[in-house]
């Protein structure tokens, strides 16, 4: 079976990941919250909606609204994506010697100030 997820571009998983973390979005927060311009966030989300992984909703505060949905569908392949890039990671980070695995222990306090800041 092929995992569908490698048919979507970063943009698109990122979006998926969004969703799937915060919930569902108007479109102008979910393109503020992926840092582009609404049209390409529009692009992103149509071309997901288009494969069944996102869909629409009037917004029930502003029915000139809507809000952008995960699926259920685009949850598991968002989810077996991330499988994926997991097991791949295990495997390099298993290859590596006990000091290189340290220096990557001791990194991460440094990327997460990075990631906060």
């Amino acid at each position: 079976m092929q995992d569908d997820s490698l048919d979507l571009n970063p943009n698109q998983l990122s979006a998926m990941a969004v969703l799937l973390n915060s919930g569902d979005q108007l479109m102008g927060e979910l393109a503020a919250l992926e840092r582009v311009r609404p049209p390409s966030m529009t692009r992103v989300v149509n071309s997901l909606e288009a494969r069944g992984y996102v869909a629409r909703r009037p917004d029930p505060r502003d029915h000139r609204q809507c809000l952008v949905t995960l699926t259920d569908s685009g949850r598991q392949v968002l989810l077996a994506n991330r499988r994926r890039r997991d097991e791949w990671l295990a495997v390099r980070i298993a290859g590596l010697d006990p000091a290189e695995r340290e220096v990557l222990r001791r990194a991460i306090r440094v990327l997460e100030k990075v990631n906060q800041g």
